[in-house]
């Protein structure tokens, strides 16, 4: 594993929590129960189908972060990024790690949906809605919803799967003021990604958000990543208007992995070009959205 994709040792913070991709530090001593603050490190792991998968994809962190920080000047929202974080981030992992306020965050994964594909195709094709919501009869992969959807998931503990659940769930899960304000929130936020998205000529098929209080203001902040390739699925709005899904996210990896591993066991390693082709189109969003290019492969 390369230093980029393992948790990097940094003097004055302790490693509290390492996810599929993104380790959280607080400074020595402290907890993430107790921290104002936390060092959030988006590595370059990558995962697919609940499994951590190797090799990294080189430089995807540092994109992932980029395009957080980019998405959270362009929306306008209350910012998790605490004060000074720029200069205030270790040099090691500046440009990857965003040293944001230490929220309470709530239990939901808020999924919304301008398209059907992915795992909501598969529930719609089984049972003719998704997380509840009924839908027309007759969608195909990638076609356009009558208006996006909200399919909340259970945030469950690590170790364990998410669970997609009802709306009326996530009112039992976090109340029904929470339950309300997270799901408007992520219909509001998706639809203005969405609009953004197509300017650049970009489909944003579907996206989550994760959110929580500020522990000092009560504040409802959005959290984590936001409308990343890794958050998000991103296409074409040119190739799909001819036919064709050509996506700027990990779908590269997860048809990859779909054709060959039948989830039983470690899955395989992934060969050299689907990690080249993947780095690259990580690269290629950055600079669609922003204009600017990105080395979507810089040195290790």
């Amino acid at each position: 594993m390369t230093a980029l994709a393992a948790s990097a040792e940094l003097p004055g913070w302790s490693l509290a929590y390492s996810g599929k991709v993104r380790d959280l530090y607080v400074a020595e001593g402290e907890s993430l129960a107790t921290a104002a603050e936390m060092l959030m490190v988006a590595s370059d792991r990558v995962s697919a189908f609940d499994q951590v998968l190797e090799p990294a994809i080189p430089g995807k962190g540092e994109l992932l972060t980029t395009l957080t920080r980019w998405w959270i000047d362009r929306l306008g929202l209350p910012s998790q990024l605490a004060p000074d974080a720029d200069a205030r981030t270790p040099e090691a992992v500046r440009g990857r790690a965003m040293l944001v306020r230490t929220l309470d965050m709530l239990p939901v994964e808020c999924v919304v949906r301008g398209r059907v594909t992915g795992s909501g195709l598969k529930e719609y094709r089984q049972v003719g809605s998704i997380s509840g919501v009924v839908l027309p009869a007759g969608l195909d992969d990638g076609d356009a919803l009558p208006e996006p959807i909200y399919t909340p998931a259970w945030k469950a503990p690590q170790g364990e799967h998410d669970e997609n659940v009802s709306y009326e769930r996530t009112v039992e899960l976090v109340g029904e003021a929470d339950a309300a304000a997270i799901r408007d929130l992520a219909l509001a936020v998706y639809a203005q990604g969405a609009a953004i998205a197509a300017e650049a000529g970009l489909v944003l098929a579907d996206t989550k958000f994760e959110f929580g209080r500020d522990r000092v203001t009560g504040e409802l902040i959005l959290a984590d990543e936001v409308l990343t390739s890794d958050s998000s699925r991103y296409w074409d709005a040119e190739a799909l208007e001819a036919g064709r899904v050509e996506s700027f996210d990990k779908q590269i990896v997860r048809d990859w992995l779909a054709a060959n591993w039948d989830g039983e066991g470690a899955a395989p390693a992934l060969p050299d070009d689907i990690v080249e082709r993947t780095a690259a189109r990580y690269g290629e969003l950055l600079a669609k959205l922003t204009g600017s290019p990105a080395d979507a492969t810089p040195a290790r």
